[in-house]
């Protein structure tokens, strides 16, 4: 098995490795995939586990993105492996090996595994997403908001044909985890998030 293989493959399984689940039950807290929206992500594991667990959640799944782009340019490896890399580590997560290809919704993981691929466009979606939720309260509108935004970012940064392909992709990727979101959101039942307390 070749490099690019392994790379890709190996990209997969740190995606799968399910950080909401393992963090919610070291700290005793509830199953996320039995509570609130029965989804690993931060946001349910905030709303059921409490902050502490939620935002160990959040640094856990954004640290498995980055550190999958991150080492891939480190290792100077071809920028278009890189870019396959981040997909599945990003496909990983939404379809986790160790969860019967369930998983979250991929947010996190793809913002990190962005931020790894070029630090400007990642922190300036992080930005919109934070914006947006800090505005709206609404967690799955941020994430739409920002991935959005995403292609236009590596359009305006004069990103190539493939970081342009990988930025579509993720989007629709994103859109599609959060089609029930987006049904709620048009039809007001979307819960808002708690940023105070949980």
């Amino acid at each position: 098995m070749n490099i690019e293989y392994l790379g890709i493959l190996g990209s997969y399984l740190i995606g799968s490795v399910p950080f909401g689940l393992l963090v919610a039950k070291l700290s005793g807290g509830l199953d996320p995939r039995e509570h609130g929206s029965r989804n690993i992500g931060f946001t349910n594991v905030l709303r059921v586990s409490g902050k502490t667990a939620g935002i160990l959640t959040l640094l856990g799944d954004m640290g498995k993105g980055f550190l999958v782009t991150g080492a891939g340019k480190y290792f100077d490896l071809s920028w278009n492996l890189i870019l396959l890399m981040g997909g599945a580590v990003i496909v990983g997560h939404v379809f986790s090996l160790f969860l019967g290809l369930k998983g979250g919704k991929g947010v996190a993981t793809a913002l990190g595994a962005i931020v790894g691929l070029h630090g400007g466009i990642g922190l300036g979606l992080i930005g919109i997403w934070l914006f947006s939720v800090f505005t709206f309260r609404y967690s799955s509108g941020g994430a739409l908001t920002a991935f959005t935004m995403f292609p236009l970012l590596v359009w305006l940064s004069g990103g190539d044909k493939a970081f342009l392909g990988f930025s579509v992709a993720i989007m629709l990727l994103i859109f599609f985890c959060h089609k029930g979101n987006i049904v709620r959101l048009y039809h007001g039942a979307e819960p808002k998030i708690r940023l105070k307390s949980t």
